[in-house]
């Protein structure tokens, strides 16, 4: 099943004219949850290979207008377009009184939306993932979200089931899914006799807006790709203080404390390129990637390799057939 991250948002505070406020897309089969929704989400996604899909999950790190302002936005043209699915929002408290102030702006909707408030320490079930909330060290109420995978049993070995009488069929996929079996002759076999060592799942952290924490390290420990802030570099670490931020080397230190595969920085300031704090980063944690918009990281099992970056992987690929319209 593909998993994979879609930087649709990567500017900290304010858009530049290459990136727009925060918003990440993951994608997991066919799931598609929202990781924040900034200024222009909506167009973001229509600019993408994506498209502006009718979303059933939406999850907010925390209340800072560069995290939710393209929320009204998108919620009524969803309304527009006559959209009926119900939608679900997430995020901390104070999200009910959110969506009741921004009710002004987009009016009545033509589907159902609910707010669920969650804390740190909360786990959304998802079948055979789960989406869990972690504290984060920010200026407000905040949020970190972890997407983990259930480890995955180990490869069904198919010369042992024959050895062992296992008739091809229905019994062969009970032994798969973790349960023992009775042959007709009344022998029982049990998973672990023809299923090897259980395989690493895959997972995601997600910081928003944080300074360095323990907690997020607690939370990311061995995941395959942590996107952490880094809205500044070292030579502004006063300012990153002040204002509960990270800089490019302390997400690098926690990402080794960490011990992830990947890591992702975003929510760069404007006052960078993102060039900066890659440098920076790399001194720290080698494996440190700086997105771009519409940039993706795909997340393979681990024995089929390691996270990749796709530079601009999620915007639409011309045809060589196709030509600018006039006056393009």
């Amino acid at each position: 099943m593909d998993l994979d991250v879609v930087f649709l948002g990567t500017s900290g505070s304010a858009p530049t004219a290459k990136r727009a406020t925060s918003a990440t897309l993951i994608r997991r089969g066919g799931d598609r949850i929202l990781i924040d929704c900034g200024e222009g989400t909506q167009r973001q996604l229509l600019r993408s290979d994506v498209g502006l899909i009718d979303l059933e999950e939406i999850f907010l790190t925390h209340f800072h207008a560069d995290h939710y302002l393209g929320l009204p936005g998108m919620l009524k043209t969803f309304a527009l377009r006559g959209r009926e699915v119900p939608l679900t929002l997430y995020g901390p408290s104070g999200l009910r009184d959110l969506l009741a102030a921004l009710r002004r702006v987009f009016g009545n909707l033509t589907y159902p939306v609910e707010t669920v408030e969650i804390g740190p320490g909360d786990v959304l079930a998802r079948g055979d993932y789960e989406i869990r909330a972690f504290a984060v060290d920010h200026r407000t109420q905040a949020l970190g979200y972890l997407i983990a995978e259930a480890t995955r049993p180990g490869r069904f070995d198919v010369a042992t089931a024959d050895t062992l009488g296992v008739p091809p069929g229905r019994e062969r996929g009970a032994l798969q899914r973790g349960e023992s079996v009775t042959l007709t002759s009344g022998e029982i076999v049990h998973p672990e006799q023809v299923l090897g060592v259980e395989r690493p799942a895959r997972s995601i952290a997600l910081t928003g807006d944080t300074a360095p924490a323990a907690t997020v390290v607690a939370a990311a420990e061995g995941v395959d790709l942590l996107v952490h802030e880094a809205t500044f570099c070292g030579d502004e670490l006063p300012r990153a203080r002040e204002t509960g931020h990270s800089t490019a080397g302390q997400a690098a230190v926690v990402a080794r404390e960490a011990g992830v595969k990947m890591l992702a920085l975003t929510h760069v300031s404007s006052r960078y390129f993102g060039r900066e704090a890659g440098d920076e980063a790399r001194q720290l944690f080698a494996n440190t990637v700086v997105p771009a918009d519409f940039d993706i990281i795909e997340i393979p099992y681990s024995e089929r390799g390691e996270p990749t970056l796709v530079h601009r992987g999620a915007r639409p690929r011309r045809s060589p057939t196709d030509t600018p319209a006039p006056g393009a």
